[in-house]
C-alpha cells in the first residue's frame, strides 16, 4: 500500500526572505520604470506643439551647433517642463511628510489648507507689494506654515482626530482660496502674476521662475531624505517612538516645517495643486512599500512624472487651448480621494 508523501513545510524565515526579495525586485523595477517613463515624457513634452526637434538635433543645438528652433524651445518649453517636475516632486514629498507626521493617509497640502495659505500670501504680495516680489517665496512659506498652525490648533480637541484635521483643513483651504480669488477680482483679473497663482497656470513661466523654485525645492527635498528614518519612527505609537529616543513633538514640528516649505514654494510658482500629494504617496506605497527611505525618493520621481503628465495632457486635450494642470489634477484626484475615503476603515464609522 502506497503512502502519500508528506508535505514539507517551508520555514517561516525562508518565506520572509523570499517575500523580501520579491519586494526588493518590485521596488527596483518601479524606480527604473518610472525613471524611464519620466525621461520619455520629458522628450515628448519638448516636441508637443508647433515646433518639433529630433533628439540628435536637440543635443547639438544645446551643446554645440546654434539652432533657432532649439533656442526657442529652450526658452519657451524647458522652463515649464522643469517647473512641472520640480513642483511635482516637492508637492508629492510634502504629502508623504504630512501623512507621516499626522498619521493620516488622507493628508495632502492642498486639501488641509497649506497650499491655500501660501497662495493667499503670494497673491497679496504680487498684487499690493510688488517691490517685495524677490521675497515672495519666503512670504509664501510663512503663509503655508501659518495655515498649518491654524489647522493644527483648530483641530485640537483633547487630541487630534484625522477626520477633524481633514474637515478643518478643507474649511481653511476654502477660506484662503476665496480670499485669493477676491484679490484677483479686485485687480480686474488681469494681473498675470496673480491670475497664474490663483488659476494654477504655468503657461508663461520663464527661467527666472525656475531659479526661484530650484533652491528652495532642492533644499526641502534633501532635508526630507535626511528625515526618512524619523518618519518611519513617527508611524509607530508615540510611546514606542519615545522609548527609542525620538523627541516626537520636536520631530513633528521640524518635518511639518519642511513639508510646508515644499508645498508653499511650489504654490508660489505654480498655484494650488490639490490631490497630487495624496495620490502619489499611495501609489508609491503600493509599489515600493511604506519604508520612507524608499518612499520619499520614489515619490520625487513619481510626483515629477504625474505633474508633468498632467501639464502635458492639459496642453494637448483641448489644443490650441490649454487646460491648467491644477484642473487636470482636480478631475483625477477628486474621485481618487472619495475612493480612499470609502475604503479606509478608519473613517467608516
Amino acid at each position: 500500500m502506497k503512502t502519500k508523501p508528506e508535505k514539507t513545510e517551508i520555514p517561516a524565515e525562508a518565506l520572509d526572505v523570499t517575500r523580501q526579495k520579491r519586494k526588493t525586485v518590485v521596488s527596483v523595477l518601479a524606480f527604473v520604470l518610472t525613471a524611464v517613463l519620466l525621461v520619455a515624457l520629458f522628450f515628448a513634452a519638448i516636441n508637443i506643439g508647433s515646433l518639433k526637434v529630433g533628439f540628435g538635433e536637440l543635443l547639438r543645438g544645446l551643446f554645440s551647433e546654434p539652432n533657432d528652433t532649439v533656442d526657442t524651445i529652450r526658452d519657451l518649453r524647458f522652463p515649464r517642463i522643469f517647473i512641472s517636475m520640480l513642483a511635482g516632486a516637492a508637492i508629492a514629498v510634502s504629502g508623504v511628510l504630512f501623512q507621516a507626521v499626522l498619521k493620516n493617509p488622507l493628508a495632502d497640502p492642498g486639501v488641509i489648507g497649506i497650499s491655500g495659505g501660501a497662495s493667499f500670501f503670494a497673491v497679496a504680495v504680487t498684487a499690493f507689494l510688488p517691490e517685495l516680489f524677490f521675497f515672495m517665496p519666503i512670504i509664501a512659506c510663512i503663509g503655508g506654515c501659518l495655515a498649518f498652525a491654524l489647522v493644527y490648533s483648530l483641530s485640537w480637541k483633547g487630541g487630534l482626530s484625522p477626520l477633524r484635521i481633514i474637515l478643518v483643513g478643507v474649511a481653511v483651504s476654502a477660506m484662503f482660496t476665496g480670499l485669493s480669488s477676491a484679490l484677483n477680482s479686485m485687480n480686474g483679473g488681469n494681473m498675470q502674476g496673480v491670475a497664474s497663482i490663483v488659476n494654477g497656470n504655468i503657461t508663461m513661466k520663464t527661467w527666472d521662475d525656475v531659479y526661484t523654485l530650484l533652491p528652495y525645492a532642492a533644499l526641502g527635498l534633501i532635508l526630507s531624505v535626511f528625515f526618512c528614518g524619523t518618519c518611519n519612527l513617527l508611524s509607530l505609537e508615540d510611546k514606542t517612538a519615545r522609548s527609542v529616543g525620538v523627541n516626537v513633538n520636536r520631530s513633528r514640528i521640524i518635518i511639518s516645517i519642511i513639508a510646508a516649505i515644499l508645498a508653499s514654494i511650489s504654490t508660489a510658482v505654480v498655484g494650488v495643486i490639490s490631490f497630487l500629494g495624496l495620490i502619489v504617496p499611495h501609489i508609491g506605497r503600493i509599489l515600493v512599500g511604506s519604508d520612507h527611505k524608499k518612499l520619499v525618493p520614489y515619490s520625487m520621481l513619481l510626483g515629477a512624472f504625474v505633474f508633468l503628465l498632467a501639464d502635458t495632457l492639459g496642453r494637448t486635450i483641448a489644443a490650441p487651448y490649454e487646460v491648467s494642470a491644477s484642473i487636470i489634477m482636480n478631475v483625477i484626484g477628486g474621485p481618487f480621494f472619495i475612493l480612499l475615503l470609502r475604503r479606509s476603515k478608519r473613517y467608516a464609522k
